[in-house]
């Protein structure tokens, strides 16, 4: 990647997808003194800079609104729904220049497949440097220069740190790493475990309940994780831990907050016929159901919320299965 001081040209930063995240990012790389692109798919609006996604953010006029693909950037950010990652990908790769870095910004799996966003760019986009950015992030206060900290993840730790360098502003901190699978993971699990979440809260279970939840999952998505190849300390940082906390408690969690809806007794049908946003952890929570059973890790959290959504426990069934599981036996050292 090209380095850029201040006496030569500033920076290109293409973010795909304009979207709440799309847009916050786009925000957050134009404060960095960047010359920002942002695609959407259907036609630019004339004579306004609020778009549909986040209608209370006027985005600045330092951003370039378009509905062309980049062509060439320093990075291409690609904040598309996972499940759609693979289309527009397919796009991007027929019309971007070889060796621009593209970063993932979605969290989840591939239905059709069971892969994680990084492995839809190493078939749709092969050969090419990427990596993924996730973290305890809403889009509305990254996009209103509030306090926010994610971590951008390569297996190439040098293009992380590189990228780190080139998009972290004061206001949003990144953080390197070089496990791609780790945070991808976290990224995909948190949607699903923020649904358990909420149906533990919309059942009146209390707030005893939730934070227990929270931390078994924690346990339950590293072990999937080290089965994976990723490591499951990843899970205390950013890209879990935080992202879980933010997820499991934010009332503007889409996931969490159909989860509340669950606990109280609304079909999901109904949920989601009311909704014009995405919840990943539905599509989410059988792919990592039947992946975790493929390796034989123990997800009973993930296994809960998938029953549910399928519609093959009820809720009453769901809040006990979530929280009554018979207590570990703790095996004791023998005397001597």
């Amino acid at each position: 990647m090209t380095a850029h001081p201040a006496t030569q040209t500033r920076p290109h930063v293409a973010v795909v997808g304009a979207g709440a995240w799309g847009i916050a990012l786009a925000c957050a790389a134009a404060r960095n003194d960047a010359d920002v692109t942002l695609w959407m798919r259907g036609p630019v609006p004339q004579g306004t800079r609020n778009l549909p996604r986040l209608p209370d953010i006027t985005v600045p006029d330092t951003i370039t609104l378009t509905n062309e693909l980049p062509r060439s950037a320093d990075v291409v950010l690609l904040v598309t729904p996972v499940q759609s990652s693979r289309h527009i990908s397919e796009r991007l790769e027929a019309v971007l220049e070889p060796g621009v870095p593209v970063i993932t910004c979605c969290k989840g799996m591939e239905a059709t497949t069971g892969l994680l966003p990084l492995d839809v760019l190493a078939q749709t986009m092969p050969g090419r440097p990427a990596g993924v950015l996730s973290g305890p992030n809403f889009a509305i206060e990254v996009a209103q220069d509030l306090p926010a900290a994610a971590t951008l993840a390569s297996a190439d730790l040098t293009l992380a740190q590189n990228l780190v360098a080139l998009l972290s502003t004061p206001t949003f901190r990144l953080y390197a790493s070089d496990d791609v699978t780790g945070v991808q993971l976290a990224g995909a699990t948190k949607n699903v475990i923020a649904i358990g979440a909420g149906i533990t809260i919309g059942a009146g279970l209390g707030e005893n309940a939730r934070a227990a939840l929270i931390t078994r999952a924690v346990v339950e998505i590293g072990r999937l994780a080290e089965a994976m190849g990723g490591r499951a300390a990843t899970l205390t940082g950013l890209s879990g831990m935080g992202d879980l906390i933010l997820t499991c408690t934010g009332r503007g969690s889409r996931n969490y907050s159909l989860g509340l809806e669950l606990g109280t007794g609304f079909k999901l049908s109904r949920i989601l016929a009311a909704r014009t946003t995405v919840a990943e952890g539905v599509l989410t929570a059988p792919t990592l159901r039947d992946h975790a059973a493929k390796l034989g890790v123990a997800t009973p959290i993930i296994d809960t919320v998938a029953q549910l959504l399928a519609g093959e426990i009820t809720p009453d069934q769901a809040r006990s299965l979530l929280l009554d599981r018979p207590p570990p036996l703790n095996k004791l050292p023998k005397t001597q």
